[in-house]
């Protein structure tokens, strides 16, 4: 038997999700507007010329997930299928999520919709949203007489 270390953030994280899961609230913060099974965890970047989003959805296949630009809203939802059940294994840990989920961010009123590139690769989709042309701000001289 190994000793592991007890980590008492680790369970008091635990609880919390179980019973936010139990009383049926989203979670993932508040663009989780809809109720999922699992969330998964993304990184959210800027550059000068796009937004980056990457979210890290291993085990999900590609068939499997939808992006969608829909009044201003990016929504990333699909499914992890659970595996199959074996009778002669005794499992004494599942920590890894199943079922449905969903995400939803408001797009910057900078981004080009028609644009948006998505790349699924080993896990990890890569949303890459471009920003259009901002209108500069134009200055105006003005002469006090």
């Amino acid at each position: 038997m190994t000793l592991m270390k007890w980590d008492p953030w680790r369970e008091i994280e635990d609880m919390f999700d179980r019973y936010t899961k139990a009383v049926g609230w989203p979670r993932g913060g508040q663009e989780a507007l809809s109720s999922s099974d699992w969330t998964p965890r993304v990184d959210i970047a800027e550059t000068e010329t796009e937004f980056l989003i990457k979210a890290d959805i291993p085990g999900v296949e590609k068939d499997h997930v939808k992006v969608s630009v829909e009044n201003g809203v990016l929504t990333i939802q699909g499914e992890r299928k659970t595996e199959k059940e074996e009778k002669d294994r005794k499992y004494h840990r599942v920590e890894r999520f199943t079922g449905t989920f969903v995400r939803r961010f408001t797009v910057p009123d900078n981004v080009d919709p028609d644009g948006i590139k998505a790349v699924f690769k080993d896990g990890m989709l890569h949303l890459h949203l471009p920003k259009t042309e901002k209108t500069r701000p134009k200055a105006i001289d003005i002469h006090v007489e």
